[in-house]
């Protein structure tokens, strides 16, 4: 068999017909070529039909409050939907109660009173008094620990508690009704819901409660700043 130098090899590779591979967009010809056709989907909008766009929030729902969260569902659902105007669901998997915006929504500040709606349920806080978050625009919650005040461990911090709580829950009652606040005792944390100046007061007694402070000492304190604030009105 003659040899054949690299250059003829080079021409006679050259004059082979080179096999037509079609375009995947045409209809008439089959394709020949390996490659996949792939589908392209335009983007997910996040502008409703009003031309505003979608807003989100999520509140994270620990694993005990997972059984509270479902059996007051529709207490939950029903002001959040009929009158905010907003989707909500429960994701299940993630644990968090999703919150989104509709186009019937009026205000978006609606989606963080939601918000804040759930999350003081998740806290602790009644229903009833967790709503008041979405009628009044100048209501706040405020928490902290124990530890922040004062470090206490063991014993010690069960028996602050207790005080804080008082027999039958009387003091916390007592705190309550004096301030015009709700209070939730979670262990060792502390959720105050109210207005500001509140707060503040209910906070201040808290903190005389942590450190040692007689209850009957709270108590006159309280009054009289109570009755002082009552008079400036």
């Amino acid at each position: 068999m003659p040899k054949v130098s690299k250059k003829d090899a080079k021409e006679q590779a050259a004059l082979q017909p080179v096999p037509m591979v079609m375009d995947a967009d045409d209809d008439n010809q089959p394709s020949t070529s390996s490659a996949k056709a792939t589908t392209k989907f335009p983007p997910m909008s996040v502008f409703d039909q009003n031309g505003r766009k979608i807003e989100f929030r999520r509140v994270t729902v620990p694993q005990h409050r997972m059984t509270p969260l479902k059996t007051a569902w529709l207490s939950l659902y029903q002001p959040i939907t009929d009158n905010l105007k907003l989707d909500m669901r429960m994701n299940l998997k993630t644990r968090k109660v999703e919150l989104k915006t509709t186009p019937q929504t009026k205000d978006p500040g609606h989606l963080q009173k939601a918000a804040d709606f759930v999350h003081a349920y998740i806290m602790g806080f009644e229903i009833a008094d967790a709503v008041a978050l979405l009628r009044l625009d100048d209501l706040y919650i405020e928490s902290f620990e124990v530890k922040d005040v004062k470090t206490l461990r063991g014993e010690h911090l069960s028996r602050c508690i207790g005080r804080l709580a008082g027999k039958s829950g009387k003091t916390k009652f007592t705190i309550e009704n004096a301030t015009k606040t709700r209070v939730v005792l979670a262990d060792s944390r502390i959720h105050i819901l109210g207005s500001y100046q509140n707060i503040r007061i209910a906070r201040d007694a808290i903190c005389g409660l942590i450190l040692g402070s007689p209850p009957g000492k709270v108590y006159s304190k309280l009054r009289s700043v109570c009755s002082r604030l009552n008079s400036s009105y």
